[in-house]
């Protein structure tokens, strides 16, 4: 298991390794295409979008792994097919919701997130590409078939247009309204190839045989609607450690500081990106040993991707530290140099989260996102609490401090409730209650409903 979770982190190591050049590449073109203001306007905005995006969409390939891995294990093409409606479902519905939010803020509030009334219509035209941001049923799909190469070349198609845009934009007629139009071209773009490969992958398997949208959804899928709306919580949340604090700085300090802010996290998600591609190889494994061989074998797996990743992710932060000052001139010119300071402080709190990665994977794959919710809730109130302060008294760098505390605050709100035992004693009627009650912690397998109705039956022919 640990050989293929590092053999897909490596496929996607390959492609994000191109993916954080182009990236930093388009941002640098409209760094130098563009005043500091100009480019803090064009992050806000983007920014904006993708915390909309985020609060209101489904985790839904979340959804895919957990309850599309029984179904394939069974050899239930039916079961499986529902699962995907569910999902294809939820993203539609969040996708709507999340546009006509996100248009009439962008219109209203404008001027209190960052940016003026006259680049309100850009920005709620912007907003357009919510629908396309999260492609999270083809993301679901890919991951569980194990097509981490698919996946992978949806990050450098995004970035490769956005480039090419980019420099035409640049050498004809820059503009910030012309920069977000090829921003969202890439997101769409990407979105659609992520969409066909996946569509295909579940002909090449015939999936899609007999498959209609319209039909049941959840029946037969015990606490899906739950486990659905958990994982959106956990998601939501997690954006009051990225995009909540490029607005917070945004709207309180000016659109040219929420610039440094976002330009020292685009280096400090790229130093850091390795360590965290572990965790999308890990899910799938988790998910497949949660339905074969328990929770034991699920807590090795975790433990030997922790370590990995918090090593390699220590060395970026050295690494960090010595040459991000050179690094942010080289790339971004001199007037972006002064937010090499507040990047040590993002690569630290990254690294802090790639020491504790498996924790929540662990929570999510064992049927217990409500506890991982939980404690991103407490975190993230205090975060967002003591960011108004920290921001006024220090700038962005206090907003890099307060986000390495609160990331170490969750991995210990998460740890912890990883120990915690889960569930109610087993029923002595049933098969499997002799073996759960034998187990110690450490082996508890955890069951949503009843073990008897929901336990999976392993059948010939799994998922390659």
């Amino acid at each position: 298991m640990l050989g293929r979770v590092l053999a897909n982190t490596g496929v996607m190591l390959g492609g994000r390794i191109g993916n954080a050049v182009l990236s930093l590449s388009y941002l640098a073109v409209a760094a130098r295409a563009l005043d500091v203001r100009s480019v803090g306007v064009l992050v806000l905005i983007n920014a904006f979008a993708q915390l909309v995006g985020e609060v209101v969409k489904f985790n839904s390939w979340q959804t895919v792994l957990h309850y599309g891995a029984d179904a394939l294990e069974r050899g239930d093409t039916p079961g499986f097919q529902q699962v995907v409606r569910f999902t294809l479902f939820l993203d539609v519905l969040s996708s709507f919701g999340g546009i006509a939010i996100a248009i009439a803020a962008a219109l209203i509030f404008g001027a209190q997130l960052g940016w003026t009334s006259a680049d309100s219509p850009a920005a709620a035209f912007y907003c357009l590409s919510i629908a396309l941001m999260v492609p999270a049923t083809p993301i679901g799909l890919l991951r569980l078939f194990n097509r981490f190469d698919f996946m992978t070349a949806q990050a450098p198609i995004q970035s490769g247009v956005r480039l090419a845009g980019s420099l035409a934009a640049w050498a004809l007629a820059p503009s910030l309204t012309a920069f977000l139009l090829i921003w969202a071209a890439g997101t769409a773009i990407a979105f659609l190839y992520l969409a066909w490969v996946s569509l295909r992958e579940m002909r090449r398997r015939g999936l899609t045989t007999g498959f209609r949208l319209a039909g049941p959804m959840t029946r037969g899928l015990p606490g899906a609607w739950r486990f659905a709306w958990a994982t959106n919580a956990a998601s939501s949340l997690d954006v009051a450690f990225t995009h909540a604090i490029t607005l917070v700085v945004g709207a309180l300090v000016g659109p040219a500081p929420a610039a440094l802010w976002r330009i020292g996290r685009q280096v400090a998600d790229a130093l850091g990106k390795p360590a965290k591609l572990l965790v999308p190889a890990l899910y799938p494994e988790l998910a497949r040993l949660r339905v074969t061989e328990g929770e034991r074998a699920m807590r090795k797996l975790a433990l030997q991707v922790g370590v990995l990743g918090g090593g390699v992710g220590t060395v970026l932060l050295v690494a960090t530290a010595v040459a991000g000052r050179p690094l942010l001139t080289l790339v971004m010119g001199p007037a972006f140099a002064d937010a090499a300071g507040v990047m040590v402080w993002q690569v630290a709190a990254a690294v802090i989260g790639i020491w504790a990665l498996p924790l929540e994977p662990m929570l999510v794959s064992l049927g217990r996102p409500g506890d991982a919710v939980k404690v991103r809730i407490v975190v993230a109130a205090a975060l967002l609490a003591a960011l108004p302060w920290l921001v006024k008294a220090f700038g962005p760098t206090g907003a890099g401090a307060g986000l390495v505390v609160a990331m170490a605050a969750l991995a210990i709100g998460m740890f912890f409730m990883l120990q915690r035992r889960k569930g109610p004693a087993p029923d002595a009627s049933c098969p499997l209650a002799a073996p759960l009650a034998a187990m110690s912690i450490a082996d508890e397998i955890e069951i949503e409903k009843m073990a008897c109705v929901t336990a999976p039956v392993r059948a010939k022919g799994g998922p390659q």
